[in-house]
């Protein structure tokens, strides 16, 4: 089999699961570059990964050996850093989240439609064994119509990680917990119950963190198919907690709780996932968590430039994620209900 040549830009924390997923993949996969403006960060990652390093942006876009790229840099790079990958011909595959407003987003996934390049975004938590399992449920119509849907983040990150220079900014991150953490569990409520009608609620920076952007939010939410739900989300919540996704159906109730799942059906059926070891990045480490469901996301995508075929995640299926925050926020800074874009 023919390895797919990818390129890493931006050396940052986001690279670790990354870094690790394509040594695991090393048969299939193979780096030509790993690029960051930064000397220092270069040298720090050149002592744990066995990697060609490059020194600038240009150097990769003008190897033709190389297909894809993944942009794992700042949030507000991402749309810039995209548009010049998709008009060298490069593949993207591009950190949560696509950018730091959902105007700048559509811009990043039109010119990549518009390049015939695959876009795919890394949400990871789709790939989560269990969250694999309770969708194939779902589509086999097990449980039934979805009733009633909830998604819970309550995570806890300390004032340290706050300070770190543009964090918790709109400038750098385009938000707080629903960009920055919340858009992994509202990503796979999306893809598992479907589409965000409306929703009505609050948001709140707590007196827990000094930042700009908000870091509790608490609403109410109306599907498309007609089911009602909440979501919380928070990093304000020590020592932090697997994130959950409750789903009420016709035939019964799964909870989803990080790498757990645990299903019931009215006929006294019962399926079950027991957890990992790990604790998802829920407390003051948020890279305290696996690489598998990086190694996975890494994996689909480049069969996806193999086989000819759309990334799991697509540009398009990010965007509703990103739409769906757009309206919380709404609805927090007016306090009247918020329709989500379509």
């Amino acid at each position: 089999m023919t390895s797919t040549r990818i390129s890493l830009v931006g050396l940052g924390m986001a690279v670790t699961p990354h870094a690790r997923g394509l040594m695991d993949l090393a048969d299939t996969v193979e780096v030509v570059h790993a690029f960051s403006p930064s000397e220092a960060r270069r040298r720090a990652f050149a002592e744990k990964y066995p990697f060609p390093l490059c020194d600038s942006l240009d150097t990769i876009l003008a190897d033709d050996s190389v297909e894809a790229v993944a942009v794992l840099s700042p949030a507000n790079t991402h749309r810039d850093i995209a548009i010049r990958c998709a008009q060298a011909g490069k593949h993207v595959l591009m950190e949560k989240p696509l950018d730091i407003t959902t105007a700048r987003a559509e811009e990043l996934v039109a010119a990549c439609r518009a390049a015939g390049v695959k876009l795919g975004v890394v949400l990871q938590h789709r790939f989560r064994p269990a969250a694999m399992k309770l969708a194939e449920l779902l589509r086999a119509g097990d449980l039934g119509a979805i009733v009633g849907c909830s998604a819970i983040v309550r995570l806890w990150r300390p004032q340290a990680y706050y300070d770190e220079p543009g964090r918790g900014t709109f400038a750098r991150d385009g938000g707080g917990v629903l960009i920055s953490q919340g858009i992994h569990t509202l990503d796979l409520m999306l893809s598992l119950a479907g589409p965000v009608d409306q929703v009505a609620g609050f948001t709140a920076t707590t007196p827990v963190h000094r930042m700009e952007t908000e870091d509790m939010v608490c609403a109410a939410a109306r599907f498309a198919n007609g089911a009602i739900g909440t979501i919380d989300a928070t990093t304000a919540a020590f020592p932090g907690f697997p994130e959950e996704i409750i789903l009420t159906c016709e035939k019964g109730t799964a909870r989803l709780a990080g790498t757990e799942l645990l299903v019931q059906w009215h006929d006294g059926r019962r399926f079950a996932i027991e957890p990992d070891r790990s604790d998802g990045g829920t407390g003051a480490d948020p890279m305290a968590f696996p690489h598998d469901w990086h190694r996975a996301v890494m994996a689909d995508f480049a069969q996806a430039i193999r086989t000819d075929r759309e990334p799991k995640v697509t540009g398009e299926e990010a965007l509703k994620v990103h739409r769906l925050i757009d309206a919380l926020i709404e609805t927090g800074r007016t306090g009247a209900p918020a329709r989500v874009a379509g």
